[in-house]
């Protein structure tokens, strides 16, 4: 135990800096290329990526040796990590984990492992990524420690708490659900009064697990913090309320890691107020993210993962700019709700209005709103094959849309994970045709 300690402490404050510090040089002394550069519609990329890079390296790399040195979790995007962090837990994301999976490109060879296992391909590409990961060992993060606790709250699909049953069975350890009734309009008193029920038992599990009492005041300091970051989160989103935008939807896609992993954490916040603070620099001296904004548009659902380099190409091209998502938004409406005066009650209420435990009025409501303050002048709505509950209803908001908030609005089927459940010539073409009805 204690050697272990001291390689977690050693790789997360030595190594990891250290590994982070020789890439940047590694990059600095590479030849450059000779011959005239190569013209791209982007402005100037954000000086916060490598701190990003750094943030996200340095977790990866000490979370590797957090087993057996400090309690792990693994829990679920959108559970309340806030009672986790005075305890000592190690957070594993297994959605943040699969997204990197996709961005590499290794979804496939994971899934086909666990469909010759009997899972279908039809079910979220994010679980049967990670389910893959662990019966193989391969990740492109190196490892991923052990957990001692599984986590999931059903605020975001019930596909999770089939998921995280699984790796329990796998791992052979406990698994707390959080159990989300479904929004319609505003969660009543008694759903609350049941999710921090729900809330309180975790508290004992979590406690029992690590020998330890949590203290009121840390579990306050926490949810301080975590409120403070996602109203920071929130800052930067705003930035794109300005024209042109400081940066991409595709940016926003990338840079939220740090509000899902770290959620509760002075780092999280001291990067985003750097993040902010270079953006409303940006805004201030007329950057944006393209060069030239012709066109602003909102996107609804998880990012396209594994193309996100072409499409985002294809329209900075012809100056098409996402200034809002509904997804990174997502982060930013929960986490302003949660109150250090009421840490438990507040954290019943954020957690169960998350966008995909709420009705189709009350998201319709959101886009009408974000499309009015961002002055967006159309829409692509993602139906997600791997997502079926953010997917579900779509075609009904988009004509709510097109009538109501005046804006033109396409349906891209596509799938978040699976590069194949996706076909790139039909996608060009449809946002090619999209595009060129604005003409």
């Amino acid at each position: 135990m204690i050697t272990r300690r001291i390689q977690y402490e050693i790789a997360g404050n030595v190594v990891g800096p250290f590994l982070t510090s020789l890439d940047k040089w590694r990059k600095k002394l590479r030849p450059k290329k000779k011959g005239p550069k190569k013209e791209h519609p982007f402005g100037p990329p954000l000086e916060s990526v490598n701190r990003l890079k750094d943030i996200m390296t340095r977790y990866y790399f000490q979370g590797r040796y957090a087993d057996g040195a400090v309690p792990v979790a693994w829990v679920t995007s959108g559970f309340p990590v806030e009672i986790f962090r005075p305890l000592g837990f190690w957070t594993v994301y297994p959605e943040n984990h699969a997204a990197i999976c996709s961005v590499q490109r290794v979804v496939p060879e994971l899934s086909d492992v666990v469909e010759k296992e009997g899972y279908a391909r039809d079910l979220c590409g994010y679980a049967r990524a990670d389910i893959g990961s662990v019966m193989t060992g391969k990740t492109p993060v190196g490892r991923l420690p052990k957990p001692d606790l599984l986590a999931c709250c059903t605020n975001i699909c019930q596909t999770v708490l089939y998921w995280y049953r699984a790796l329990a069975e796998h791992f052979k350890i406990p698994l707390v659900l959080i159990d989300t009734p479904y929004v319609y309009g505003e969660a009543p008193e008694h759903h609350r009064q049941y999710v921090k029920d729900q809330l309180l038992e975790l508290l004992e599990v979590a406690q029992k697990i690590t020998g330890k009492t949590i203290e009121p005041e840390a579990l306050a300091e926490v949810t301080r913090k975590a409120n403070i970051g996602s109203k920071l989160w929130g800052r930067c989103l705003d930035a794109s309320k300005n024209k042109p935008a400081p940066w991409t939807g595709f940016d926003e896609f990338f840079h939220m890691a740090p509000i899902v992993s770290l959620r509760g954490s002075d780092e999280c916040n001291d990067y985003y107020r750097g993040l902010a603070e270079e953006l409303e620099d940006r805004v201030k001296r007329g950057v944006g993210g393209l060069k030239k904004e012709t066109h602003r548009l909102m996107w609804d659902n998880l990012p396209i993962w594994f193309n996100v380099r072409g499409m985002s190409d294809l329209l900075a091209q012809n100056g098409f700019n996402f200034v809002c998502t509904t997804y990174t938004n997502a982060w930013y409406e929960a986490g302003k709700v949660i109150d250090e005066r009421d840490p438990m009650g507040s954290a019943a209420k954020a957690y169960t209005h998350i966008i995909l435990n709420e009705d189709l009025p009350k998201r319709l409501s959101l886009m009408k709103r974000l499309a009015r303050e961002y002055d967006v002048v159309g829409a692509v709505l993602h139906s997600d094959r791997s997502c079926k509950p953010y997917s579900i209803g779509q075609y009904d908001l988009k004509d709510r849309l097109q009538a109501e908030a005046n804006i033109r609005v396409m349906v891209l089927e596509a799938d978040h994970a699976d590069p194949r459940a996706f076909s790139a010539e039909q996608a060009d073409n449809r946002l090619t045709a999209f595009m060129e009805s604005f003409a």
